[in-house]
């Protein structure tokens, strides 16, 4: 008996101590545990690791949202649908050789970027400073002959490039603040000079957000200056509200030419956790705001 006893009460022991390992590792897995603050004019830039992933934020790490996060055991997975969405611009136009990048953040499309083009130069605009430091810092991004920096406003960039002739195969709009995208980067007036510094059958690239109060002023603008464009929009939108619309300098592709551009770039794809041939499902043409909603100008 007293055997038997004993057995029990060391199986009741192990069984505890288990639970009790089991319940650390649960809570050390979902920590958020502060890497770094650096400095800014603008606002505080956060580094912070939480679930496996290092993430970018501003302020604090308490604050709501993530402007970059990365997968530490698998970086080049992209962890946010948004970025996702936006990197199967290149399903459009596949044989892109240059990009321009307004919004580096952590600099997740510019290092994927720079694997699916091989070829490409990548010129990245950052306005903060902090934020090129925290990229190169903690989410592994180098400036080289192939990825080229800016420090300086996206708007200001693009237009002196338009002044200077200079022309992008495609041209991605990430640039948010602390609230959402700056006013003077979503006017008919600045559209116009992406639009000019496109390359015939260029390719415009926009993350935006659903829940928006300027959804359909914002949709009103991009058609105003693109005219038919894709709108892509997560089919969990439980999950991120972000929208991301691909816009052209020409027409847009037909489906038969992306579907023939997913089976060809399937793989290349893959280990960015982009599903070519299911992204497709996103692309839609439907315009879902009023005709009559305003445009926005400076």
């Amino acid at each position: 008996m007293k055997s038997s006893s004993f057995r029990l009460a060391l199986a009741a022991c192990i069984t505890a101590a288990a639970a009790a390992v089991l319940v650390y590792c649960l809570a050390t897995e979902t920590e958020t545990r502060l890497i770094h603050t650096e400095p800014s004019e603008f606002a505080p830039v956060v580094v912070l690791e939480e679930a496996g992933q290092r993430c970018m934020n501003f302020h604090t790490i308490e604050d709501n949202g993530r402007h970059t996060c990365v997968d530490l055991s698998d970086p080049d997975k992209m962890v946010f649908a948004y970025t996702r969405m936006m990197a199967s611009a290149v399903l459009v136009k596949p044989n892109t050789k240059n990009v321009l990048v307004i919004g580096l953040g952590g600099a997740t499309l510019p290092l994927a970027l720079a694997k699916m083009l091989p070829d490409a130069i990548i010129d990245s605009v950052e306005i903060d400073p902090a934020v090129a430091r925290v990229a190169e810092q903690f989410f592994g991004y180098r400036q080289g002959s192939r990825q080229r920096l800016y420090i300086e406003d996206g708007r200001s960039y693009v237009e002196r490039a338009r002044k200077h002739g200079r022309r992008y195969d495609m041209i991605m709009l990430d640039a948010f603040d602390v609230d959402y995208i700056p006013a003077h980067l979503l006017t008919r007036e600045f559209f116009e000079h992406v639009h000019a510094i496109l390359a015939p059958g260029g390719v415009l690239v926009a993350n935006s957000f659903t829940i928006s109060t300027l959804y359909e002023r914002e949709s009103a603008t991009y058609a105003a200056v693109f005219g038919d464009f894709f709108n892509l929009r997560p089919e969990n939108s439980a999950i991120t509200s972000n929208r991301v619309i691909i816009a052209t300098k020409g027409p847009l592709p037909s489906m038969s030419t992306l579907r023939q551009s997913a089976a060809e770039m399937k793989a290349l794809l893959a280990p960015f956790g982009i599903q070519a041939e299911q992204m497709l499902k996103l692309y839609s043409r439907e315009r879902d705001w009023p005709q009559d909603a305003a445009v926005l100008t400076d």
